[in-house]
């Protein structure tokens, strides 16, 4: 029987304070909640946030199940570090199955490999651009194949805030490029920044669809302020503007997620709040409509 290949989404942003992590997070929830699918997700970012949160209870306490099999995982040398160490030894094969010592079983449908501090060596680029070109493709064949894991529909990478050789990998491979944007002056430097960089960083490989929507919307009367209008009209524009001059896919979605307090709980509750569940839901169906 063939493998199907599962889409490929990695959510990026070169400012900090977008809300990626927890984007990356409730998207995560609601596909494997709402859906029949199964969603992987990982934390490539060596400040470990959505790893941190994963392991952290509502009250702040830590996750004991969790934090065992962390603890596991690193001293079996089972990590996402790890497995870049193989793969980027010269001249020898990549030896290193996956399984549920890899992957951690968040709940039935939605699993996750976090990040590790060793990390921290990926942003000072020790490793060299040629090895690591290839690591998560290879990486993600290896999932696909392991008779130990089910057969995921959606893989989701929540991508350092810097563009890292571990960045160039997954960009390198991905079916898209989410990109949250905030409601403030830097939306549209930001995104105008971002577009323009993009496909040279990535060459010689293909550029990926890139969808770009506005996150912490702030509202009045549940619609956008005026103010957050005017830059989702701006980043639209950058939008347009990048695909006609690079000939690339570039589009600002029409969805767009509230300003809510309570979202930076989610992860630790281990639930989008109720909220927050429609906007999330809009903005999957924007995400899958544009994949297709």
């Amino acid at each position: 029987m063939a493998v199907k290949s599962p889409k490929t989404i990695a959510t990026i942003n070169f400012k900090g304070g977008v809300g990626k992590t927890t984007v990356t997070w409730c998207l995560g929830d609601v596909v494997s909640s709402f859906t029949d699918s199964k969603v992987l997700m990982f934390d490539l970012d060596a400040q470990m946030s959505l790893t941190q949160a994963i392991a952290l209870n509502e009250g702040g306490t830590m996750n004991d199940k969790f934090q065992k099999w962390y603890e596991s995982s690193i001293e079996r040398e089972k990590t996402i570090f790890d497995a870049l160490d193989k793969f980027a030894r010269p001249r020898q094969h990549f030896d290193f199955p996956v399984g549920f010592d890899f992957i951690y079983q968040l709940t039935e449908d939605l699993h996750f490999v976090p990040s590790v501090e060793d990390l921290y060596w990926m942003e000072l680029e020790v490793f060299d651009r040629d090895a690591v070109k290839d690591f998560i493709r290879r990486l993600l064949g290896k999932v696909a194949n392991s008779p130990k894991l089910p057969q995921y529909d959606y893989i989701l990478f929540d991508c350092p805030p810097s563009f890292t050789l571990l960045s160039y990998s997954v960009l390198s491979c991905c079916d898209l490029i989410l990109i949250p944007v905030n409601p403030d002056y830097f939306a549209s430097k930001g995104t105008n920044l971002i577009l323009n960089s993009l496909k040279m960083r990535i060459e010689p490989f293909p550029l990926p669809k890139i969808g770009v929507f506005m996150n912490k919307t702030k509202t009045y009367g549940n619609s956008p302020t005026k103010e957050t209008s005017f830059y989702m009209r701006e980043v639209a524009h950058v939008c347009a503007e990048a695909s006609r001059r690079q000939t690339i896919d570039a589009d600002f979605f029409e969805s767009w997620i509230p300003d809510r307090v309570g979202v930076k709980r989610a992860i630790t509750t281990g639930g989008v709040p109720g909220d927050l569940l429609e906007p999330f839901k809009e903005l999957w169906t924007e995400v899958t409509g544009y994949l297709s």
